[in-house]
């Protein structure tokens, strides 16, 4: 049987996790073409276009490659009201663990944006002052707007031990994937603000949206660019799918025809596809 041409790249990275052979006798099975020689440049350029909606932390995993071709992805995939990632993105900050070098900025992003204004609250009064005078969500985001850089979220972090931010500061703080976890921690954690956090599309790393997210195809179809996106964590939603697959799927063609006959339609996460066409077969 052939798999739907839109599976191909989905199921292919579930095969790249077991044996090469065994893959390779299993595309002969299934139809799967091998995979293609692709231009990296190129393969980025199509990325806007061509992915499913991403939760927000995948923005910092492609962040953290401080990449300018990359930072240029990420500026056309983020929301317009994120002006602090676009600040970030066009002064050159380093989001990658333990880089301190500016990173170069993509020439067309620098020719041709300029950085938002700076909020005239923060500009008058400073930005701790206006992160604690914050009385509604709006007043909070544009504060927080200007929190963009390391020793920022630094700031923030003693201001709130000295005397916790307002509730709507810390939620909109909280909610941005570049918000570092141990501040996230300190702001608390109640079930309403917890579920604004998941909402916001907020993940530990690839390993959790490898697992816990759905449906499968278009966890799949990200996770598949993932050598592409975020080549230094694409590692990590390997490691967490390749035992399920070794031990549901493995050499079996059988499975992998089922697998690829139900990807199109279902549901749930990759873990539970993996399952079911194992449990199929």
């Amino acid at each position: 049987m052939r798999a739907d041409t839109t599976s191909d790249r989905a199921v292919g990275f579930l095969l790249d996790l077991i044996d090469s052979a065994d893959a390779d006798r299993v595309r002969a099975r299934v139809g799967l073409p091998l995979p293609a020689p692709e231009d990296l440049r190129e393969a980025r350029r199509r990325l806007p276009w061509s992915l499913p909606a991403l939760p927000s932390s995948a923005m910092l995993w492609m962040l953290q490659e401080d990449d300018p071709d990359l930072n240029a992805v990420v500026w056309r995939l983020l929301p317009d009201r994120d002006t602090a990632l676009r600040r970030a993105i066009l002064d050159g900050v380093p989001f990658g663990p333990g880089r301190l070098l500016a990173v170069e900025v993509d020439p067309v992003l620098r020719d041709d944006y300029k950085a938002p204004q700076v909020p005239d609250r923060v500009a008058r009064i400073g930005l701790v002052p206006a992160l604690r005078e914050s009385a509604s969500m709006a007043a909070a985001r544009e504060a927080a707007s200007m929190v963009y850089r390391r020793e920022h979220w630094q700031t923030v972090a003693e201001a709130d031990r000295e005397n916790s931010l307002p509730g709507y500061v810390r939620w909109a703080l909280s909610v941005r994937p570049d918000c570092p976890p141990s501040l996230r921690a300190q702001f608390g954690t109640h079930r309403k603000f917890d579920f604004r956090v998941r909402q916001a599309g907020i993940l530990d790393g690839p390993a959790e949206y490898a697992l816990d997210h759905g449906p499968a195809l278009d966890v799949l179809k990200v996770l598949s660019m993932g050598h592409v996106m975020f080549p230094s964590r694409s590692a990590e939603a390997e490691a967490a799918l390749r035992p399920l697959v070794q031990d549901h799927l493995g050499d079996r063609e059988e499975a992998w025809a089922v697998l690829a006959q139900l990807i199109g339609t279902f549901h749930g996460t990759v873990g539970e596809l993996v399952m079911t066409a194992g449990a199929i077969a």
